[in-house]
């Protein structure tokens, strides 16, 4: 078979993910990385047909991601795109069984999501200087972020008029063109305001063409996922030699400090657009100064003093 007719497969599975399944960009960008590494797999180890993998092949493959010491999550993403690549083959009426089918996930490490406490964030939000323009436009990246729990990507496609100021909600894009309404602090809709009125502007006079996506970046164009991560990279590395943080442990961080004041888990769920309250439940952690509160609060003999 020729490299063409591997491409032909993998437009068809493509245009089956944005059609059908309204899959992201990102997800689509995704899945074809891990198909295009499989194709070169099969295509060394003289396969010349993704028809003619079978069980062998996929435990041949397997091993090959062991050998390769990918990351358990990585591999398992690998296992589980070429299920769903196999499960279109058989839909199209191309393959009769998915050979991956059997191939067992490897088991994840079961993590905790990384948050910060409520004195480390108050720690980053002082460092800002609000006379600095680009220092105006940071905070209210951070401000935003913990105030909404949303996605790196979902705060790079928030424009202008996705906010109701009157009201303090935001319009959040999320993934698979999914949308939801978001409700805003008075802080974070403080600092957006602010680099709105004043950093923004000039920001956006750096360009000829009018731009109406919220943040810009120092040319004024559409500030990108990576730039975002290099902010709050090189801002937590200036305030703390030992913290270490990503813009999705804001995320974290917003869930877990919801549902530690007694927030319910389904609007957690909702809030940080969540398709399964599953997915949620991984914050249900709660940090060992809020179990000692409770437990002194409730236990009738925690306290001598309270006896």
């Amino acid at each position: 078979m020729s490299e063409d007719k591997y491409t032909m497969y993998i437009n068809q599975f493509m245009q089956y993910l944005q059609v059908e399944k309204n899959a992201s960009e990102l997800t689509v960008q995704a899945y074809h990385k891990d198909l295009e590494d499989f194709i070169s797999f099969l295509q060394a180890e003289g396969i010349t047909s993704p028809m003619e993998v079978d069980t062998d092949v996929s435990r041949l493959y397997f091993n090959y991601l062991y050998e390769q010491a990918f990351h358990r999550a990585s591999a398992a993403r690998k296992i589980s795109v070429l299920r769903t690549f196999y499960k279109f083959l058989i839909r199209e009426e191309l393959m009769d069984v998915n050979p991956f089918i059997a191939s067992g996930l490897p088991k994840q490490e079961k993590k905790l999501p990384r948050f910060l406490y409520e004195q480390e964030l108050t720690m980053l939000f002082d460092s800002f200087d609000i006379n600095e323009d680009l220092d105006q436009r940071d905070l209210a990246i951070f401000e935003l972020l913990y105030a909404t729990g949303m996605r790196v990507s979902e705060l790079c496609r928030v424009q202008l008029h996705d906010i109701n100021k009157e009201i303090g909600t935001l319009l959040v894009k999320g993934k698979g063109a999914k949308e939801r309404y978001v409700p805003i602090g008075s802080f974070a809709l403080e600092a957006v305001s602010f680099y709105c009125s004043h950093a923004r502007e000039k920001l956006v006079k750096k360009k000829m063409e009018p731009e109406s996506t919220l943040f810009l970046n120092n040319k004024g164009g559409p500030l990108t996922q990576r730039g975002v991560r290099f902010i709050v990279d090189k801002r937590v590395k200036e305030v703390s030699y030992t913290l270490t943080i990503s813009p999705h442990d804001l995320r974290h961080t917003f869930a877990t400090h919801l549902l530690n004041q007694g927030a319910d888990l389904r609007s957690v769920q909702d809030l940080l657009g969540h398709a399964h309250l599953s997915t949620t439940q991984i914050y249900t952690h709660v940090t060992k100064d809020r179990l000692k509160e409770v437990y002194d609060n409730a236990h009738p003999r925690a306290d001598k003093e309270g006896g």
